[in-house]
């Protein structure tokens, strides 16, 4: 069969799929020790309340309404309505219900917003989405429908004490010209926990606004909800930015529901592809999400419950893995958000691409750091020295998990291959 040019493109295996079979296979596979993808903990708090808020929505045939009609391409209106209203009233965002457009996951809201962006312009020129800092989020990595859409720089790397690292935004590096269309990160960062400052932030901003960019701020795991960030940061938004959110982390990534907040301009563009790709996105995530905010229950859940918990898992895991790797060249990511772990084996012999094959041989899952150096040109030594540790199991099976991982990389070192 011939595909064609976009075909060919999409039908490349790439390192998000990888990622999401290794999901699929482990929770298949008895035995597997599952530290490599990006599914949610099953907090039995969270379980409970959506148990008791879907019998509550069955109750009063709002549920069933959800399942027995299309919602318009924009979203539901109701819940669009309700959180424009929380932002307003939380944070004095100058927001509206214009301003709030949904999608079938996050990972459809990128698509739509780096080939609404980036790529083959009308003038035939090539534009590219500028990440400030790489690693990056692997999902970006095969979005764009041309290929070569992104540029990155390495990070400035500070060690800190206890074994730990953080990275920073090196603005001496980043160079912004007409080929750039955007600037995006994450903020906390997948894979690495990391988390830009506030004055990170406001500079990127700046740089966006100098130059008639919009910032893109994948903030899937970032505050108000879920809240799984653990530095005390400001909320960021403005009518140059555009954040994006998601249902998943909550504990709900099966009803595949992203958030686009953004200027009218972006909402409405948003909207026309909502309808021309998927008709409208899915209703069941935002009904859910609109009685949460109805009760007053999605900021309370997601900094007593949802914080706290993770919080609480990644220390546990720091302490698990600095217990078990004793060699010095071994570093973590500072922890300040999100689900992982970002560990650093300087010096390694071997890349940890073949790392990942070998703890998949004995039944250990992680995702080998190499996927999240997205828009680099270069080869970066370290980019080969890191992989990315999901810190959600139960503290049995992170236990086993890691000492697997230790038992390889001293082999690895001590052997030299």
């Amino acid at each position: 069969m011939q595909f064609s040019k976009f075909g060919e493109k999409f039908n490349q295996y790439s390192g998000i799929t990888q990622l999401m079979d290794d999901l699929n296979d482990g929770l298949r596979t008895p035995g597997a020790i599952m530290l490599g993808g990006g599914n949610p903990a099953a907090i039995p708090a969270m379980l409970d309340y959506f148990t008791q808020a879907s019998k509550q929505l069955l109750a009063n045939g709002q549920l069933i309404a959800a399942l027995a009609n299309y919602d318009g391409p924009q979203g539901k209106d109701a819940f669009i309505t309700a959180l424009a209203d929380l932002l307003k009233k939380t944070y004095g965002w100058d927001i509206s219900s214009k301003n709030i457009s949904l999608t079938n996951g996050s990972q459809s809201g990128f698509f739509y917003l780096f080939n609404l962006l980036a790529g083959t312009q009308p003038d035939g020129t090539h534009k590219k989405i500028l990440l400030p800092l790489a690693p990056e989020y692997i999902g970006y990595g095969d979005a764009g429908i041309d290929e070569d859409i992104f540029v990155s720089y390495h990070p400035e790397i500070e060690l800190l004490d206890e074994r730990q690292f953080k990275y920073h935004v090196d603005f001496e590096q980043i160079k912004i010209d007409d080929s750039v269309a955007a600037i995006c990160a994450s903020r906390p960062t997948n894979p690495t926990g990391n988390v830009l400052t506030d004055e990170e932030v406001r500079k990127l901003d700046e740089l966006a606004r100098a130059n008639n960019i919009p910032l893109l701020i994948d903030n899937a795991y970032g505050v108000p909800f879920p809240n799984i960030i653990f530095e005390d940061v400001e909320p960021f938004w403005n009518d140059n930015t555009i954040l994006c959110m998601s249902l998943s982390k909550l504990g709900l990534p099966g009803v595949r529901c992203g958030i686009v907040i953004a200027n009218e301009e972006v909402t409405q563009a948003l909207s026309n592809m909502n309808g021309i790709i998927s008709l409208a996105p899915g209703s069941v995530g935002p009904a859910l999400a609109n009685h949460m905010i109805e009760q007053g229950d999605l900021l309370t859940l997601s900094s007593e419950v949802i914080k706290p918990f993770y919080q609480q898992k990644s220390q546990r895991a720091v302490q698990l893995l600095q217990t078990a790797i004793d060699d010095p060249r071994f570093r973590i990511h500072k922890p300040e958000g999100a689900i992982f772990l970002w560990l650093w084996f300087d010096e390694l012999p071997i890349t940890t691409m073949e790392l990942y094959k070998r703890l998949k041989a004995r039944g250990v899952l992680i995702v080998p750091g190499e996927y999240f150096f997205i828009g680099q040109k270069d080869e970066w030594e370290h980019a080969h020295q890191c992989l990315r540790m999901n810190y959600v199991q139960d503290d049995d099976m992170m236990q086993k998990g890691i000492a697997i991982i230790a038992e390889e990389v001293k082999k690895a070192y001590q052997q030299g291959k």
